[in-house]
């Protein structure tokens, strides 16, 4: 990629030129997923919804669990919450698990020197969105049939999740780049994916954590992304401005240390693998 190859420009010309073949690996890939399955792609649909099923019945039945003044124990209401905070989650936790084994399971790419090594975490991001849209849009409907609104502000989505996208595409390139080195950091993310579940404000409004906490569960990555979704789609509210603009700014920082990162330590995958 040249001199200057460890830059974000760099990055970014890179994607734009092997955008076809990303397009195609990302389809590949996620069409093997529900390969030999019966329901096939419908899968994609049920297991966010019967997921928010179970939890809004141990949350709002079995636990009494209240949302805030905004909807106090409405279910139907909960079910969508639920699915914005959890389709969020799951974007992340999709990638970051995947994250460290990436270039590790392609041991063919990385001994093809013309293979634009680069483009794996786009595709792996590009795969995961998908679920992560079938989960956002089956949230957008339940809003429409289980409430009868369909807030305008819900267009603003895709300015919420570019930044998102931004920063999760920064972890992909740190985790796959140490995942060469370090075989145990799939168990780690393993633990992260979990640990950031139950820290990200999904199951509980934000409001309802103790103050002298809210400041460590917003340093959570995840937190004003999950707060903005809900904000858009279930609130009808308008956009944090100055929130994502230095969401943005840090991500785009985020992703510039990751990918000089990833090339730096890029010279010795082969003789690892």
């Amino acid at each position: 990629m040249g001199r200057n190859a460890t830059d974000i420009w760099a990055l970014a010309r890179s994607l734009v030129s092997h955008r076809d073949l990303i397009l195609r690996l990302a389809v590949r890939e996620f069409t093997q997923r529900f390969r030999g399955s019966a329901l096939g792609i419908t899968w994609a649909v049920l297991t966010p919804v019967l997921t928010a099923i179970m939890f809004t019945f141990v949350f709002t039945v079995v636990f009494k669990a209240r949302w805030g003044s905004q909807t106090g124990v409405d279910a139907p209401n909960f079910t969508v919450i639920l699915l914005c905070g959890m389709a969020v989650h799951a974007l992340f936790a999709e990638v970051v698990a995947r994250a460290p084994m990436l270039v590790v399971g392609n041991p063919s790419y990385v001994t093809k020197v013309v293979f634009p090594l680069e483009v794996l975490p786009a595709v792996a991001l590009l795969s995961a969105l998908v679920n992560a849209g079938i989960a956002l849009g089956v949230a957008l409907i339940g809003n429409l049939l289980l409430n009868g609104t369909f807030h305008l502000t819900a267009l603003l989505l895709p300015l919420i999740l570019l930044p998102y996208l931004v920063f999760l595409a920064a972890a992909i390139f740190v985790l796959a780049a140490f995942g060469v080195y370090l075989r145990d950091l799939s168990q780690l993310t393993a633990l992260l994916v979990t640990l950031s579940l139950f820290l990200t404000p999904i199951f509980f409004p934000l409001e309802a954590v103790p103050l002298a906490f809210q400041k460590v569960i917003m340093l959570n990555p995840l937190t004003f992304i999950v707060e903005q979704t809900r904000a858009v789609v279930v609130f009808g509210q308008g956009l944090d401005l100055l929130g994502l603009g230095l969401y943005t700014l840090l991500s785009l920082a985020a992703l510039a240390g990751a990918f000089w990162l990833f090339q730096r330590l890029r010279p010795g995958f082969a003789d690892v693998l």
